[in-house]
């Protein structure tokens, strides 16, 4: 006998999820139909992402510089005071070892002084500030112990010293950490960018850098070189000899550089010492303002968070390491934000 009952009907919570879905895929379907192909940029668009990319990189790459520079002078400070502590102890043990004989040859000659005995058994400084203790015992010991428990105090500031500057190393190489991964993410970027263009497209755009470095080549003027001191005329011959030098970020010579790691090479072969970063070379000496008081070889500072830096070269011409793609090339002033020139 046929059944006669009536079909099943699905539940109102599944009509509800089905009739969701279904007008999820009209909304899909419409947008992929309305939308756009994709545009591909045009040689003038990518130079310009790519340039904006290349500076974020750059300012990456001034504080992963800064890390790095820091994480030296910690391990050379922290250095320095795991060797003043461990000589430091060992003086320690021979002012000890000293009291001990003391100690002995009271034993010798009669038995142990009963404050040296709590001494040698325990920490002096719960009994060195007892006054009645130091009237037990001999100018000797009293001195000896004084030694001892300066030597003490001393090691123990040393050793809270080196804690917390391990503190600020473990911080900084996590900084080093972030900034350099921060410089790859946008050197990737960039990349991908760039790999849009056609081969075409790549050579012009290289050859209108090349002409554009040329014609800067062209504006230097080398004829106020002598009105520079004679380390910056030095330090601006350094960094001519290394022209077409490639860009590496975080490289500080001689056969890369990063921007702060040009000048900062090019004044060391002056015999000067200046900050590795662009941003501790912005306060190395003398700011200069104006663009025409500026003398070749004085540092140029530019971008409003001081993360470029470059040689003056004369003639409204700046002698840098631009970026990530580049090498060490003559460009003028004008081609980037001037803050201000600083006279070393």
């Amino acid at each position: 006998m046929a059944s006669h009952r009536r079909p099943k009907q699905p539940s109102r919570a599944r009509v509800t999820v089905l009739t969701t879905a279904a007008a999820a895929a009209v909304v899909l379907s419409a947008n992929a139909a309305n939308a756009a192909p994709s545009e591909k940029l045009s040689k003038d668009e990518v130079k310009a992402k790519v340039d904006k990319l290349y500076e974020e990189a750059e300012q990456a790459t001034e504080k992963l510089d800064g890390a790095k520079d820091k994480q030296q002078k910690l391990q050379k400070e922290i250095s320095t005071i795991q060797d003043n502590v461990a000589r430091g102890q060992e003086d320690l043990n021979k002012l000890r070892d000293g009291l001990g004989s003391m100690a002995t040859a009271q034993y010798r000659t009669g038995g142990i002084d009963p404050s040296v005995q709590l001494f040698l058994s325990s920490d002096p400084d719960d009994y060195l500030d007892k006054a009645s203790t130091l009237d037990q015992l001999s100018g000797q010991q009293v001195e000896a112990l004084k030694k001892i428990q300066d030597k003490q105090r001393e090691l123990a500031q040393e050793r809270a010293e080196a804690t917390e500057k391990l503190k600020d190393l473990s911080a900084t190489r996590t900084e080093l950490a972030k900034q350099k991964s921060a410089v790859q993410s946008k050197l990737a970027d960039a990349q991908k960018i760039l790999n849009t263009l056609t081969a075409k497209e790549k050579a012009a755009l290289d050859a209108e850098q090349a002409q554009a470095a040329s014609r800067a080549s062209s504006r230097v003027d080398l004829g106020n070189t002598g009105s520079a001191s004679g380390r910056a005329a030095a330090a601006f011959s350094a960094a001519q000899s290394v022209i077409g030098t490639p860009y590496v970020y975080g490289a500080s010579g001689p056969s890369s550089f990063d921007c702060s790691g040009l000048t900062s090479w090019a004044y060391a072969q002056a015999g000067v010492t200046i900050p590795r970063t662009s941003e501790a070379q912005a306060n190395a000496g003398t700011r200069i303002y104006s663009q025409s008081d500026l003398k070749v070889g004085d540092l140029v500072i530019f971008y409003g968070d001081y993360h470029h830096v470059g040689l003056y070269a004369g003639g409204g011409q700046v002698l840098h390491a631009p970026h990530t793609g580049a090498s060490v090339r003559y460009e003028a002033i004008g081609d980037m934000t001037f803050e201000f020139g600083v006279r070393i």
